[in-house]
């Protein structure tokens, strides 16, 4: 009996469509598809709260699985954390102590022979449940987990911290530049130059502008001498505000 052919090819199954039903964009499956990963293990890396498949290849490398990775990003510490604590044969939950105990890997010192002491310590500084629910939200953002840990031990909730983390402000620089009235844009424009948060606000002290008016003036394009000078001619912070409004219509 012979088969003819009709001309029609049987409809090939899209090899991305497991990864739309699973709601991943068409982006998202290739970049997962890009690093090694399968629908079903890119889904649990995202379930465990690892977002970016850059960083799950990392935690892998760095032998945490989506099962095991909860443990290290709980608190605080990154892949390269996870890493260096393995080389030295340390357990997922030996190293999380340790760390928080503020133990180096692979230090045998003072800290290493009396950690048993201190486990009960290092435990109540793991990450309550809104802290930590802060870090996955900085963490989702592609927000490292240093400076994530650095922000929400500050006293930061994430979504306050997430817009001045994406642009690459400091936890302790940003603490200083928003106790002094600067938006996270402002600051990302102030550190840009180089200078430290303290050294604006040491710059601005010595030339003996008000704490108050500070962000005001700066935001406005003056520096703490011209701001001082302005002052001393009769000029107020309320021109200063008005300037500093027109340059943030510009952005």
């Amino acid at each position: 009996m012979s088969v003819f052919a009709t001309g029609e090819e049987e409809p090939r199954p899209n090899p991305l469509r497991e990864w739309l039903d699973r709601g991943f964009t068409l982006a998202e499956a290739r970049r997962w598809l890009e690093a090694g990963f399968s629908p079903e293990g890119a889904e649990r890396w995202r379930v465990a709260g690892v977002y970016r498949p850059r960083t799950a290849a990392e935690w892998r490398t760095a032998g945490a699985s989506p099962a095991t990775v909860d443990t290290w990003i709980r608190a605080g510490m990154s892949p390269r954390d996870a890493v260096r604590w393995r080389e030295f044969g340390v357990s997922p939950e030996d190293a999380v102590q340790r760390y928080l105990a503020g133990e180096e890997p692979g230090l045998r010192s003072f800290v290493s022979r009396v950690l048993h002491h201190r486990s009960l310590r290092a435990a109540g500084r793991a990450l309550e449940p809104k802290k930590s629910e802060a870090i996955r939200r900085l963490l989702k953002a592609g927000v490292s987990a240093e400076v994530a840990r650095g922000y929400v031990e500050s006293g930061w909730d994430g979504k306050t911290a997430l817009e001045w983390a994406r642009r690459g402000v400091a936890p302790v620089d940003a603490a200083v530049l928003h106790a002094l009235g600067f938006t996270a844009a402002e600051a990302q424009r102030v550190l840009a130059d180089g200078v430290g948060a303290t050294e604006v606000m040491t710059a601005w002290w010595r030339a003996g502008v008000p704490i108050d008016e500070v962000a005001a003036w700066c935001a406005a394009g003056f520096t703490a001498e011209e701001a001082a000078e302005q002052r001393g001619q009769g000029a107020d912070v309320e021109r200063a505000k008005v300037l500093r409004a027109l340059t943030e219509d510009e952005q």
